[in-house]
């Protein structure tokens, strides 16, 4: 049910170190006016839509299917929402929710820990954040770090996220520190929209003058130019986590750009992290994308574990379900790494997996 993709011995031997063991769970939330570009992203059909998907993820995540939600999860062209997938595993296997509001438009409708920052611009505005919100945000990231690590004790963390337009913030931090990703990144839509995404992350790198800056030269000052809120704080989160428990990453492109941006700030701020206890986790959905490159972008990146679930819908009687195995959604609100935590701790089947998601839907 778990496929390593890349430093793969590393990451069998977390896995290995894991197995039985129940996670935490820390979901960070975020926004960024990129989201709202016409066509940059299929998590919600318009952008009006697309304003409020993460609040309706968060409220179903936290209080499920409701009668009458004040944000229901928003229309798609096709699929379903993947909070239904964390949704289903994180109920069934009683697992520890954080929820963490890094920078929303809206207060969201349930609890959540508030860290004092705020959206974003859009990234072609080469000034998404400002800088007193970045260097916020990483410290408040450090500091609950160590407390989801005293909360984990001797198990592991996973840092999931729900930032639409997030995959083309990642392109922006991973091409800002000198990482070859044009082409390689993913999306929500079933053919990656790569060229769309490269016009506008260079738009924004050009106006913020990284195009000419070294790489990883000034990490904190790329994000507050292009990128977005979640990702400084999951950064700030790993590092000190991993100075104590495991920590998965849960998410594909966007997290694998904030692997590449916890290196940057390992180098340039000589921040104390341990590389061997992070692994990135995703879905097979993302890890093998035909018209992305996810495996070559970890590669390019370094040493960094991918790992992936290798779960199915297929065989799902659900038609939105079954979207996913034609590339729709793909991944989200650390769906992926909550999959394979499901397989890890309970040695969760295939069917096990897709018969806990469609009892949502009954």
């Amino acid at each position: 049910m778990i496929r390593v993709y890349t430093q793969v011995q590393q990451g069998k031997n977390w896995l290995q170190r894991y197995r039985r063991r129940q996670p935490v769970f820390g979901c960070i939330l975020g926004f960024t006016d990129t989201g709202l570009i016409p066509g940059i992203s299929a998590a919600g059909a318009t952008p009006k839509d697309r304003q409020y998907t993460c609040l309706a993820d968060v409220e179903f995540l936290y209080n499920g299917f409701q009668p009458q939600p004040k944000y229901p999860l928003p229309p798609l062209d096709a699929g379903a929402s993947p909070v239904l997938i964390t949704k289903a595993i994180v109920d069934a296997l009683n697992i520890p929710l954080y929820l963490f509001n890094a920078g929303l438009t809206h207060q969201p409708t349930v609890p959540t820990i508030d860290l004092g920052g705020t959206p974003a611009r859009c990234l072609t505005s080469g000034h998404a954040l400002d800088m007193a919100t970045v260097e916020h945000l990483l410290e408040a990231g450090k500091s609950w770090g160590y407390k989801l690590a005293a909360e984990a004790k001797d198990s592991y963390l996973i840092l999931g996220e729900c930032v639409v337009g997030g995959t083309t913030t990642a392109l922006a931090i991973l091409l800002g520190l000198g990482i070859a990703a044009a082409g390689k990144v993913n999306s929500s839509h079933p053919q990656c929209n790569h060229a769309q995404k490269l016009a506008v992350v260079r738009q924004g790198l050009q106006v913020s003058g990284f195009n000419s800056v070294p790489p990883l030269a000034q990490p904190l000052k790329l994000v507050a130019a292009v990128g977005d809120p979640m990702q400084i704080v999951v950064a700030g989160m790993a590092m000190t986590a991993s100075l104590k428990v495991g920590v998965m990453l849960a998410g594909g492109t966007q997290m694998l750009a904030v692997y590449a941006l916890m290196q940057a700030l390992a180098a340039k701020y000589s921040l104390s992290w341990l590389p061997e206890n992070i692994v990135v986790g995703t879905t097979r959905w993302v890890a093998e994308d035909p018209t992305g490159d996810t495996v070559g972008l970890a590669r390019e990146i370094g040493i960094v574990p991918l790992m992936a679930t290798k779960v199915s819908f297929a065989e799902s009687c659900y038609p939105q379900l079954r979207a996913y195995e034609q590339g729709y959604v793909k991944e989200g609100v650390g769906c992926g790494g909550c999959a394979i935590a499901a397989h890890l701790y309970r040695d969760w089947s295939q069917v096990q997996l897709l018969q806990a998601v469609e009892s949502l839907f009954l």
